[in-house]
């Protein structure tokens, strides 16, 4: 009888985007916002100052609410995450240069 034709493996993802090497990631999987709460400004811009410490967006993760904050001062290059998208450990979310 032929032989069955192997299942192949996929190919790995091309990256969508070159991921700096200065992306704040994850410390846990949950979802992310971008505001304090619904209606309210971002804590963050692209362009905008931030100093160490400054809050960068929020991870509820279990119905807590976990402040992410900059790990240096410098100015945000890219916000990697769309308010109220889930993310998972370690995963980029926001580019400090």
């Amino acid at each position: 009888a032929p032989a069955l034709p192997l299942p192949t493996t996929a190919a790995p993802e091309p990256a969508a985007v070159a991921v700096d090497a200065n992306a704040l990631k994850s410390p846990m999987v949950g979802t992310a916002y971008l505001t304090p709460e619904p209606g309210a400004a971002p804590f963050i811009a692209v362009g905008k100052q931030v100093k160490a410490g400054d809050t960068l967006l929020i991870i509820e993760a279990m119905k807590v609410m976990n402040p992410i904050t900059a790990d240096k001062a410098g100015t945000i290059k890219a916000i990697l995450v769309e308010n109220a998208q889930p993310v998972e450990y370690d995963q980029p979310l926001v580019v400090i240069a």
